[in-house]
């Protein structure tokens, strides 16, 4: 059956149509068009936008969880959480796990595998760590950091089965740069992050294939003006997307636009966000480690450092919106952008023909008023 939404305001490819309409059928994206010329299509389900925004569907590549739950708990912590982000408009996700053995990793991911064979919306695994840098370790155990090697790459490699999408690692330490080479030859999307590194450091890693910043300007060196860092690395280098987590805390909304100058069009809106999004403030648990949330932001009960976020990508819409991007460039850095940074560009985070079928209907607030997946209404 064909279903079209019509009379929409439809946010795509760098532009807001309106009077737009778009086809589903069959799960892909069937044909779209202005006006009326929805009507000469076979008889099927029409929804009236009445004028509503329409955005492909949201792309998180960098989520760890909401509901009360997260990624590294288990199959009904998965659901819970996926829900939460669905019904805010994430329709596609990849599932990120925090530091822990390499044994433990790798289990997860076979796990998340399976998982994502009978559940399309989860597009894989982030491996948030154990590669990552002691003294930017973020909501990491430090005891289970280390540093790279072979052995460790291979066995996640072929834990996930093609399903490991990206990993952060920060590429100062020893056996980083050959590590990144090794993600890359298998396909997977290397992130710098929670580094120590410099711009050169940084840059070197580029050139051996990293083609993301993990949530720029936290765990990592700030800019500055003589030693711009792994930030201005990343904004100069056009092959690199930099993730940001914009729920005003995490980053200066300031700052946030002046990132999405200096790398436009390069700008994924992660989440990054742990069990507590979409619940109430209170005692929460991240890779182990006890947090505490308060009005919405999460730190650890050792040491007060953020926990990771309790965002949803409606919610950074709305925030980079209210603060002057316009609201096409917004949603490209929900949906197109963060879909080409794990190699999906054309499948997922467009309503182009032969797209998943996955939308977002949004309110003259930016509300979420409607969420289909590969074509059905969820």
């Amino acid at each position: 059956m064909t279903t079209v939404i019509h009379s929409a305001r439809l946010v795509d490819d760098g532009e807001v149509t309106d009077d737009a309409w778009v086809a589903f059928a069959d799960g892909v994206v069937l044909r779209a068009g202005t006006g009326d010329e929805w009507r000469a299509l076979p008889a099927g389900d029409a929804i009236d936008a009445a004028g509503a925004y329409l955005t492909p569907g949201f792309v998180d590549i960098h989520g760890h969880g909401g509901g009360g739950g997260t990624y590294d708990h288990g199959l009904d912590a998965i659901a819970a959480a996926r829900a939460v982000h669905l019904a805010r408009g994430t329709t596609r996700a990849v599932l990120s796990l925090v530091t822990a053995s390499i044994d433990d990793l790798a289990a997860q991911v076979g796990m998340i595998a399976d998982l994502s064979e009978r559940d399309a919306t989860i597009l894989g695994t982030h491996l948030e760590g154990p590669f990552l840098d002691p003294g930017h370790k973020g909501a990491h155990t430090e005891s289970l950091l280390r540093a790279p090697d072979e052995a460790a790459v291979a066995r996640l490699v072929e834990a996930g089965r093609g399903t490991v999408r990206q990993v952060t690692l920060a590429p100062e330490l020893p056996g980083g740069l050959a590590a990144t080479a090794e993600f890359v030859a298998a396909g997977v999307a290397v992130a710098v992050g929670h580094t120590n590194a410099t711009e050169a450091e940084a840059s070197a890693a580029f050139d051996a294939g990293a083609t993301l910043l993990t949530h720029a300007f936290n765990a990592m060196p700030g800019i500055h003006h003589r030693a711009p860092g792994p930030v201005v690395a990343a904004m100069r280098d056009e092959r690199v997307t930099l993730e940001l987590i914009a729920d005003g805390i995490h980053v200066h909304p300031d700052v946030i636009a002046l990132a999405f100058a200096g790398a436009p069009g390069r700008i994924a809106l992660i989440t990054d966000a742990m069990g507590a999004a979409g619940e109430p403030d209170g005692a929460y648990e991240l890779g182990g480690l006890a947090v505490t949330v308060t009005d919405g932001v999460a730190r650890l009960d050792e040491g007060g450092a953020i926990a990771g976020s309790t965002l949803t990508q409606d919610a950074a819409l709305r925030l980079v919106v209210a603060g002057g991007l316009p609201l096409a460039d917004a949603a490209a850095a929900l949906t197109s952008v963060p879909a080409r940074a794990i190699g999906l560009a054309g499948r997922y985070g467009s309503l182009r023909p032969g797209a998943a079928a996955d939308a977002v209907l949004l309110d003259d607030a930016l509300q979420v008023a409607g969420v289909w997946v590969d074509g059905a209404r969820v």
